[in-house]
Parts: C-alpha cells; structure tokens; sequence
C-alpha cells in the first residue's frame, strides 16, 4: 500500500516534511519538504487517492496514563477529564481527550487543545487534502525494546521516544538537556543506565549517562513512514472522527445504491438465461482452439493444460525471433553511463516490453539529463520518474525502452 504522510509544524509558518510511502515494495515514491503551510496544497497531485497520515507534534499533545476501577465502564472513561484536571492547564472544556491502549486498569489518554486540533485539520482542508490519521510525532518512532529509547533528529526538530506512551519533541538544544536530566534521575532510581537507540546519525556526545547504540541510517521521514504502519492509535475520534463524514456521505447517496443494486440483479438475472446458450458456444470455441493449435504445431505431443502450453510455445517463438535482452541493452547503454558519470542502484527488466526500469545516482540534475540524451542518441526511449536529492547527490527514477 502507497500512503502519504505529512508531519505538520506546531505553527503555519514552520516547515512541513512529507513523503510517499509504498509498504509492499517498501521504497520511497517521493519525498522533500515544504518551507510552510501555505505550499500543502502543491501535494494534491502527490496524494492522489493514496491514504494520508499527518504526524503532529508531540510538545503540543499531553501524553498520560489514568488508572481506572476494575471493570470500568463508559462513565468511568466520561470522568477521565475531570481525573486529569489538575494536572491540565485551562479550562478542560477546551481540551479534547483520545483515547489510546488500555494495560489492565490503565487507559492510555492523549490531550490536546481543541483549538490546536482544529487548526491543523484547518490546514489540510484548506490544501484539499482529507486526513485519515492524525498521530503525535513521537508515537511514529520504533520501539524495538521497551526498555530503550528511540532517538531521531528531523530538520531543527529532536524526536525522543521513551516508551509505548511517553516521548519529547522540540529543539535540539533545550532537549538535550532535558534528556540528560530524564537520564540522570533514572540511573539514580534503578542504579541503570539508559539505552538510546539514535536513527538519525547525529552526533549525540553532548548526551550523558547513556549507552547508545547507532541504528541504521535512512531518511528521518522513511522511519516515521514505516512507524506509521504499526502506529494504531488516531487522534481523530469522538467529533473528529472521520468516519462520521464517510457515513453522511453514505445517507446521501443510499436511494442511489440501492437502485444499482436492484439494476444489478435484474442484470444477473438476464445473463443467466443466456448461460446455457454460452455454454455450448464455449465447447463448440475449445473444440476450435484444440483443432487450430494441432494444426499450428503438428509436433509438439500431448499437453494437459492448452493454455500454458500454447503460452510456453509463444514465448519460444519469441526467444527465437531474437528479442530484446537485458545483458544487451546494458551493453549499449554502457557509454551513456560513462559520459554522465550516472551509477545505477536497482535495476528490473521486463523482457516482455523490453523495458529496463532503473534507479540512478548522480552527482546533479545535469548528469541525470546528460544520460538521457546520451540514451535517446542511442536509440532509446527515456522517462524520468521521481528525482529526490540526498547528500549532495541525485537519486531517480529512469525507465528505458528498447
């Protein structure tokens, strides 16, 4: 599954990071970051009608555990603003409350201001953009090991994960002190150190009284994206349920589904007159086929499945024709790799369409343009798809046609 996901600042006029997601083929469609809300609206075409994720960030989300009464019902979780209302600064009435995992008696609860909540969904409706998921941005990082935290560095931003429900967000500077505080108060409590696991390859000395360990290093939003597969909890629930929107939706066209569905049977029950007319004329059709393929290969024995084997026979006909092949196209592509200087990563060939889809490396845009023409001058037809920029180079996308 492709998906979009977003991770919006805590004002309008901060930077918002974004990328395309594929699980299934687990590679990054797209990726790259916007210099402030008022450029959402340039991801529509992005989206498409892939699913969106909007991570929010977790310094405006209070993230608490409540310790219910044993068998709590529906008024126990009713109550839980009013539990919590000393610990939340301002009116409770203007505080929304989601709910999370529930381990024994405890509810996990994550509060956030009204206000808050509905200006980002402000900003994704103003970007024609429908949101499905809303997540504070911590919850998104791995938790290999719940007795180790996660650590990622995005733009100016640090990302701490402490445990299934608990993290920090915010500025580098200030974090840093505040996780050397965390970490000396856990190691005079257990007489432990803390583990870190650090995902985004930042330097990390100014940390102490840490054992870190270095994961492997990807792109920041590539670690949220695959976090988000796993991530279950929504912000968006109670009034803020999307579902809500998908159901009036529903009663709005019902009179019309239920139309297609009556026309729909009516259909069925039409053609099912015309089956036993299909099926003799099916027969009559196998006989036919049988007899033209005894005719087309005279030599070629008993078979048990015509289809695959008239399949195997095509396909030998088209080796001996002299199709394309990979190990040649590469051969001829050989001086427009060397004059631009382009380095192919990943490579898949379609040897039915004669198609070679590639994902380059190169120094600039230039050098990926340069390959182009060199290929084209070479007989080939060259599309460009996705081009993202890491690390002073150019990663793309490039399919080729023999």
């Amino acid at each position: 599954m492709e998906q979009l996901v977003i991770r919006l600042g805590a004002n309008p006029d901060e930077s918002i990071h974004w990328i395309v997601w594929s699980s299934q083929q687990n590679e990054i469609i797209a990726s790259g970051e916007l210099p402030d809300a008022t450029q959402l609206a340039t991801l529509a075409d992005r989206a498409g009608r892939r699913p969106i994720c909007a991570l929010v960030p977790t310094s405006d989300v209070l993230l608490k555990w409540v310790e219910l009464p044993a068998k709590a019902g529906r008024k126990a979780l009713a109550a839980i603003p009013f539990i919590l209302e000393e610990e939340i600064s301002g009116d409770i009435s203007q505080q929304f409350f989601a709910l999370g995992p529930k381990e024994g008696n405890n509810q996990a609860v994550a509060i956030v201001n009204k206000a808050k909540l509905q200006s980002w969904l402000k900003i994704i409706a103003d970007a024609g953009l429908t949101c499905e998921q809303l997540i504070p941005d911590v919850l998104a990082l791995p938790l290999v090991d719940k007795s180790a935290w996660s650590v990622l560095e995005l733009g100016q931003q640090m990302l701490v994960r402490k445990d299934e429900w608990a993290g920090l967000q915010g500025e580098r500077g200030w974090l840093i002190q505040a996780i050397n505080h965390i970490a000396r108060q856990y190691t005079k409590q257990t007489a432990q150190t803390p583990s870190i696991n650090d995902y985004s390859g930042m330097d990390l000395a100014d940390l102490k009284h840490l054992d870190i360990s270095v994961m492997p290093l990807e792109l920041p939003m590539k670690v949220l994206a695959q976090g988000v597969a796993s991530a279950k909890f929504n912000l968006l629930q109670g009034e803020y349920k999307i579902n809500n929107k998908v159901a009036g939706q529903w009663k709005k066209w019902r009179l019309a589904a239920v139309l297609a569905v009556v026309a729909l049977f009516t259909s069925l029950i039409d053609k099912s007159l015309e089956q036993n007319q299909l099926v003799n004329q099916l027969t009559s059709l196998k006989l036919q086929v049988k007899s033209e393929y005894k005719r087309a290969f005279p030599n070629a024995g008993a078979y048990r499945d015509l289809r695959t084997t008239m399949g195997r026979q095509m396909k030998a006909l088209e080796t001996s024709g002299g199709g394309a092949s990979m190990l040649i196209m590469l051969s001829q592509l050989r001086p427009a790799f060397e004059e631009s200087d382009v380095r192919p990563q990943t490579m898949r060939f379609d040897s039915s369409r004669a198609e070679l889809r590639i994902q380059a490396i190169a120094s600039n845009y230039d050098a990926l343009d340069k390959f182009k023409r060199q290929a084209e001058a070479q007989g080939f037809t060259v599309e460009q798809g996705s081009i993202n920029q890491k690390d002073n180079q150019v990663i793309g996308t490039l399919l080729i046609r023999s």
